[in-house]
């Protein structure tokens, strides 16, 4: 019976709770609304927050709390992580309200919005190239930010991320054994951005791609092929002299300078064996 009563009492005082909450958000008082808001900010409760911030939006429209209230309903669905509602919130408040104290946070907080709705790079990376934008438009802006560290840590994921797709999408070709397509593909991910952070493994693929490509052909289309196979490997070896994938490349240039009649090396039968074997440990380390 105890036990009873105490659930019985537990329930009224969360549903005497809840219509209490109801009932301040429905309530038209600016600021008993406005100083709950905040409470429920400051205690964690977010979403509660940021509904009551909505509502107060609607009834502080051109007074002194304006710019407070709209950029505190961003800021609550922000640390709700509702990330998409709250870039919106921010977007809205610069337009109207670009000289408030809160513009300048309330800018980096849009542009970590759109960071954080970025996708995989596998997926649509539209929002990468909007997200993008936006930090490098604020980095220009703020150059003396205290979030500039910050910005650049989200430029340089995001360049990654990019790059990280770019090679992959090259790579599927290679993946499928469309070798033209392959190094077709690899050289444009170069010609598009120089720098990609996979170069080296970029520059290894189209060599390869042009070798696999010149050993499949027919014998009178080869020595054309393995001629350009040669000048993709001598500028891999040209950037990369040290690089782990030499090893595999130098054993196909020696392959490819005897099928264009040119190999005057000493190398055996059993020692090209033996490299061979070596290579394939390799891979399948």
């Amino acid at each position: 019976m105890k036990r009873f009563i105490i659930l019985v009492l537990g329930t009224a005082f969360l549903f005497s709770c809840k219509s209490q909450y109801e009932v301040l958000l429905n309530s038209n008082d600016v600021d008993t609304k406005y100083e709950a808001a905040f409470e429920y900010y400051n205690n964690g409760k977010y979403s509660k927050a940021a509904a009551l911030f909505e509502s107060l939006s609607m009834l502080t429209t051109g007074t002194e709390k304006d710019d407070t209230v709209q950029y505190y309903w961003g800021l609550s669905n922000y640390r709700f992580r509702d990330y998409y509602t709250a870039e919106t919130n921010f977007d809205h408040f610069l337009e109207y309200f670009p000289r408030s104290p809160f513009a300048s946070e309330a800018r980096f907080l849009r542009l970590d919005c759109l960071y954080r709705s970025t996708l995989r790079y596998e997926l649509d990376q539209n929002p990468t190239y909007k997200a993008m934008n936006a930090i490098s438009e604020y980095m220009q802006e703020y150059p003396n930010s205290v979030h500039m560290e910050t910005c650049e840590l989200m430029m340089s994921d995001l360049e990654e991320r990019l790059d990280t797709k770019a090679f992959e999408a090259a790579r599927l070709y290679y993946k499928m054994e469309d070798y033209i397509a392959s190094r077709v593909a690899f050289r444009n991910v170069l010609k598009d951005d120089a720098d990609n952070m996979y170069r080296e493994d970029i520059l290894y693929y189209i060599a390869m791609s042009s070798y696999k490509y010149a050993q499949l052909s027919v014998h009178q289309k080869q020595k054309e092929r393995y001629m350009t196979f040669v000048d993709d490997y001598l500028n891999f070896k040209g950037e990369y002299p040290d690089s782990g994938y030499c090893r595999e490349l130098d054993l196909l240039y020696r392959r490819a300078q005897r099928a264009l009649g040119r190999y005057a090396g000493e190398e055996t039968a059993k020692s090209g064996r033996e490299l061979e074997k070596e290579i394939k440990k390799m891979k399948n380390i």
